[in-house]
């Protein structure tokens, strides 16, 4: 391993971790209808004799800020896809109209927009942890490198100066993204 290989292995680590982190913060309901709350939270349908995810059945939009719609292929599965809704515990009560299912986002209470932002705090923590986890190892690597013989002192201490640089820019990240989300979240 060389110094290159270790930058590269520790930004592709670091990049995972901030994307990690992203598709965390998408799960979170922050009180805007959006298609990913039920597309990322993979709700299966017993239907056709099988269990088969909600995006596969059925077109998922959201017209409005309040409103999900879900307008499956076929009529048939109305009843079977809002089975689902209910018991994939979601807080959201299914509206049925005419072969359509409407899921009205209720408006969220300042005690759960609290909560959220906690969880959302937990995350982002997490993400750091793992950046910092990479740059330990990036770290532990550089050390190896130095004791056998692969690079000089200066260039040891060097690497260690850039390895805390990029560990710096993707906590930076996260810490900007969890404060758009903190906003996001407490918005009302």
């Amino acid at each position: 391993m060389d110094s290159d290989s270790i930058f590269d292995k520790l930004s592709a680590d670091m990049g995972k971790a901030v994307d990690h982190v992203l598709h965390e913060f998408t799960n979170l309901h922050t009180g805007k209808a959006s298609p990913a709350m039920v597309e990322n939270m993979t709700i299966f349908v017993e239907s056709y004799g099988s269990s088969m995810p909600l995006r596969d059945i059925a077109a998922i939009s959201s017209p409005d800020p309040r409103t999900i719609v879900i307008q499956p292929w076929d009529k048939s599965v109305v009843k079977d896809i809002e089975k689902a809704i209910q018991s994939a515990n979601l807080g959201i009560n299914p509206v049925t109209d005419s072969g359509i299912v409407r899921l009205p986002i209720p408006e969220l209470s300042g005690e759960r927009r609290n909560e959220l932002a906690k969880v959302a705090q937990k995350m982002a923590e997490d993400g750091r942890v793992r950046v910092r986890s990479a740059r330990r190892d990036a770290m532990d690597a550089n050390k190896l490198l130095h004791k056998d013989g692969e690079i000089s002192e200066d260039d040891s201490k060097r690497n260690e100066k850039d390895i805390q640089g990029e560990t710096d820019k993707y906590i930076t990240q996260i810490n900007t993204h969890l404060s758009e989300k903190e906003k996001e979240l407490t918005i009302v």
